[in-house]
């Protein structure tokens, strides 16, 4: 029972990819929104027939007061999402009309039905047709809207369609059995159709999710690229408090040319992955790691982070210091870092990456002199 449980429940609520799962809800709610305004304008539509249809011995609450409220709910829901067409949809608020369109087509379906059924036992057979298709035609209708939203599909088709489905079946009467057939063959179909398109919306959106991660991934060392770096700056600026200042970081290493051209660009590509995950390590997640390009590194240690608390220069030399091990040989390679601070050093990134340019290259010549210096002490010895 166990087996068959889990069975039904992958296949027809397959756990959505965490990476995918708020492009999921999005796309749930921008679809919702563009296709139910009509549904709620027709749903209200339907009100003055639908009084007009009802068997007169049914309470007026039902025969009555169920239609008038659905218009109500119809008209204000039209007004509502017409209201905020084209507002943009954030997370937030994508994630809460789902909630609410679930628990309001399951309620406006619960009343309908409710409706349809109890004007059926008290109507002659000869009109039972016309509740039937009024309630299959707004089942079904409803269900197409809500197509993107499997569990709000599934919960209006089995309190729409069942109950009525039920009723055609028992009938006795060999036209109203034929219809009910079909109407169960319909939904099962329609349920058919929802599976398969649930599954190649989330093949779409891996696939984009891919795309985009290659978009703003350095392919060698898997760290951001100089695309990702340059947005992620932008927004760190864009929602900058003075108050809580942040940082970045140019780095650049020191004869890495000499490595491709004694040992062949598999070794240097490999100094440049391991040199990759050092600086991985050493930042965390307190901190973006990105690829500029060649062997020029960029890290954006963002406002609040723990890294800002010591000497970001120091800490990144100091996990690149030791020799690189690479297809058994251990070499030896050397980096210059230059950091910029915000807004000290600038308000905008071309400032903050001048800056941080200049002190990488004053570093680097630092070093150089330095180098040299030990070189003459060396020959004069």
């Amino acid at each position: 029972m166990t087996g068959v449980y889990h069975w039904l429940r992958m296949r027809f609520f397959p756990p959505i990819p965490d990476a995918i799962r708020d492009d999921v809800a999005l796309l749930r709610a921008n679809r919702v929104e563009t296709l139910t305004p009509m549904l709620f304008l027709m749903l209200a539509a339907t009100t003055p027939t639908a009084i007009y249809a009802g068997v007169d011995t049914v309470h007026p609450i039902v025969r009555i007061g169920f239609p008038v409220t659905l218009a109500i709910i119809g008209l204000l829901g039209f007004v509502f999402l017409m209201h905020n067409r084209g507002r943009r949809m954030s997370l937030r608020r994508a994630r809460r009309m789902i909630k609410e369109s679930m628990w309001l087509s399951g309620t406006t379906g619960a009343m309908c039905s409710a409706w349809t059924v109890i004007n059926w036992l008290a109507a002659s057979p000869a009109t039972h047709s016309y509740y039937a298709m009024i309630m299959a035609m707004g089942s079904l209708a409803t269900a197409y809207c809500l197509s993107s939203i499997r569990l709000a599909t599934f919960i209006n088709l089995l309190i729409g369609l069942v109950p009525i489905s039920f009723l055609m079946l028992t009938s006795g009467n060999p036209p109203e059995i034929a219809a009910g057939t079909s109407l169960v063959v319909a939904t099962i179909f329609l349920l058919r159709m929802i599976l398969q398109q649930h599954d190649q919306l989330i093949d779409l959106l891996q696939l984009q999710h891919q795309m985009r991660d290659l978009a703003h991934t350095d392919p060698l060392t898997g760290l951001a690229n100089r695309r990702e770096f340059d947005m992620r700056l932008d927004e760190e600026i864009a929602k900058g408090d003075a108050a809580n200042p942040f940082a970045i970081a140019l780095l650049d290493l020191n004869g890495f040319k000499p490595i491709n051209d004694q040992h062949g660009h598999a070794i240097g590509d490999g100094v440049l992955c391991e040199l990759a995950e050092r600086l991985r390590r050493a930042c965390g997640d307190h901190a973006v790691v990105a690829r500029q390009g060649g062997d020029e590194f960029a890290i954006l240690v963002p406002a609040g982070s723990i890294l800002l608390k010591t000497s970001l220069a120091d800490h990144v030399l100091a996990a690149l210091a030791a020799p690189y091990r690479i297809g058994g040989r251990s070499i030896g390679v050397g980096a210059g870092i230059g950091t910029a601070s915000w807004p000290e050093h600038g308000d905008s990134a071309r400032k903050l990456l001048e800056v941080a340019d200049r002190a990488l290259y004053a570093a680097k010549a630092a070093d150089r002199e330095k180098t040299s210096s030990v070189e003459s002490i060396g020959r004069v010895a």
